[in-house]
């Protein structure tokens, strides 16, 4: 087995760089020509979602098949080989094998435990069996991946460490509140007609929405999701489709808007948005930091210059003739920790700089003393010489690295409280459907595949996961012993073919001996022939089988060619008809 596989995920690279690299259908198909033309692959596919970008490949050679697939999928994403080669992950044999399965099981989801990625594998195999990429080895390994994924969901909980990433993104527009009750009586515009637009659509109607919307490029498809919304049995929702064009129209009608199509440039600008949300934003409550009499500057405000997070006190960076604006430090004496990350990556002679006026500063502790300058949180006054020894060990820190490495980020700031969204938009397309910029308009709340990304990271594991991991190991195991046992098979059947040929020439030349044998002895004579070659070859033949099983034991049929003198020729003669009739009797995925 020669399994690789090079990709790129929402594990490795940021969403802006998995956003440049997607690909759509035509490209994909592109991408599995090129890489079966290479030289160093045989076999490819190539699996396509949302959060992942991969091309497996059967390669004979492992640098130049890394090099080969690398390139590829950098001239087909539009991405510099340069740019793209950081966030690119290689997996070889088994390890690739358990990345698949591990895939397929729904671990490396973005939301850990999610089935939709069962029916993207399915739909990836289906694309390489239509235009003969894959091989009997890609064929073998995804369907054993699709059977894997389906054992891990039904033999463990793992649908309750995750659910879809429709739905985990409808609990980000709830905020983590209930979905029904926040659904319930809103009215919905789904964008696209597509596997997850439906899956969406689908589950607004669950959730209890009034109305449900579908704009679609091809308004026959948008007419059959809405018919079979509304002829659900468990759920009561008007349906109706539109075309494209009306989008902007049922966008100031909508309350929630979910996007998925495969456009390759933005369905929803920031300007759309702002025009359909315009004249329903409620005003902003009051202290809410925004046009009241809370905001900045206004009566009941914070004074100007005072620390961001209401921190009380002053810095150093508030001190006459400091040469830095330092955050507020809070509650630890000398440069603290806060202190230390609000210079990270401060040149040497700035740092020096500072480190100068403090030791000036020494001398005039009284005077700090008797201002009362104290640090936020902190009670007493500011103490000098703490500050030079800290500065001094952060000096030495700049001398061997060049710049301050940052210990820990900056304590977050406190943004002004937003007024409460009256539109909310769900953009689950890759590349992105609707403008980022949209996250800066006030009455709109944006969750797309980076926020989902952010929100999940943290999301808690399942125990069940243990156990789904145990599972998969237990597969990629089965199936490298069956993949290597499998090799061998026609190094086997090359053997006992020619033991065959041995036993017919010589009754044969028996025959020529003893021309006046009868057909009764001479029928007795080659079984008894054949029973003695038989007992002979199944010893080794079984044991050579078991030992090709284990983890190195390729080597085993090269050893019996060698042993045997096979002709190469016979055995690859066996393994491509094998091949041909797995094929005929495989059928599509």
């Amino acid at each position: 087995m020669s399994l690789l596989v090079v990709g790129l995920s929402h594990r490795s690279a940021p969403v802006s760089v998995l956003e440049r690299a997607a690909l759509n259908a035509d490209e994909q198909v592109k991408l599995l020509q090129d890489t079966v033309a290479a030289e160093p692959a045989t076999e490819a596919a190539v699996l396509a979602t949302c959060n992942r970008i991969e091309l497996y490949a059967d390669v004979d050679k492992f640098h130049a098949g890394v090099a080969e697939l690398s390139t590829l999928l950098a001239q087909h994403s539009g991405v510099g080989l340069e740019e793209l080669t950081p966030y690119l992950y290689v997996h070889y044999e088994d390890r690739a094998v358990h990345h698949l399965f591990s895939v397929a099981c729904g671990l490396d989801s973005m939301v850990v435990g999610e089935g939709q990625i069962l029916g993207q594998i399915k739909d990836s195999l289906a694309r390489a069996q239509e235009l003969h990429s894959a091989g009997r080895l890609l064929n073998d390994l995804f369907q054993q991946a699709l059977r894997v994924g389906k054992r891990a969901h039904s033999e463990t909980g793992i649908d309750r460490a995750g659910q879809s990433l429709v739905t985990f993104g409808l609990e980000q527009l709830a905020r983590g509140g209930d979905v029904q009750q926040w659904a319930r009586g809103k009215k919905a515009l789904v964008i696209g007609a597509g596997s997850m637009s439906s899956l969406a659509a689908a589950t607004l109607a669950r959730a209890g929405v009034a109305e449900i919307v579908v704009a679609n490029r091809t308004f026959d498809r948008a007419e059959r999701l809405a018919q079979i919304l509304m002829e659900g049995d468990d759920t009561d929702v008007a349906a109706r489709a539109v075309p494209m064009e009306s989008v902007p129209a049922e966008l100031t009608r909508a309350d929630v808007t979910v996007s998925c199509t495969g456009a390759t440039g933005l369905v929803l600008t920031a300007e759309s948005v702002a025009w359909a949300v315009e004249g329903r934003t409620p005003a902003p409550a009051a202290g809410s930091g925004e046009d009241g009499p809370g905001a900045p500057g206004g009566e009941s405000g914070p004074a100007a210059g005072a620390p961001r997070g209401g921190a009380s006190g002053t810095s150093l960076g508030s001190e006459d003739g400091c040469p830095l604006d330092l955050s507020a430090v809070q509650g630890t004496a000398g440069f603290s920790v806060l202190g230390e990350a609000a210079v990270a990556g401060m040149a040497a002679a700035d740092l020096e700089q500072h480190a100068a006026w403090v030791d000036n500063g020494s001398a005039g502790g009284d005077r700090r003393a008797a201002g009362g300058t104290a640090r936020a949180g902190q009670t007493g006054t500011l103490d000098p010489a703490a500050d030079t020894d800290a500065i001094a060990a952060l000096a030495a820190t700049v001398a061997t690295v060049g710049r301050i490495p940052e210990r820990r980020r900056p304590e977050p700031v406190e943004e002004p409280q937003r007024p409460e969204p009256v539109l909310f938009l769900l953009d689950l397309a890759m590349p992105r459907d609707i403008d980022a910029a949209v996250h800066r308009l006030a009455g709109v709340r944006l969750v797309d595949i980076e926020s989902l990304a952010d929100a999940s990271a943290g999301a808690p594991m399942a125990a069940d996961v243990d156990q789904v991991r145990r599972i998969v190991s237990d597969e990629v195991a089965a199936f490298g012993a069956a993949l290597r046992a499998a090799h061998i098979t026609p190094t086997v059947v090359a053997l006992r073919t020619m033991a065959a040929d041995v036993v017919a020439g010589e009754i044969a030349r028996l025959d020529g001996r003893l021309p006046g044998l009868d057909d009764k002895h001479r029928a007795e004579i080659t079984q008894t022939v054949r029973r003695v070659v038989d007992k002979l070859l199944h010893a080794p033949t079984v044991r050579v089988k078991q030992l090709a099983a284990e983890p190195g034991g390729a080597g085993y049929a090269d050893a019996l060619r060698t042993l045997f003198d096979l002709d190469p020729e016979t055995v690859a003669a066996v393994s491509r008809a094998e091949e041909s009739t797995t094929e005929k009797d495989r059928g599509p995925a």
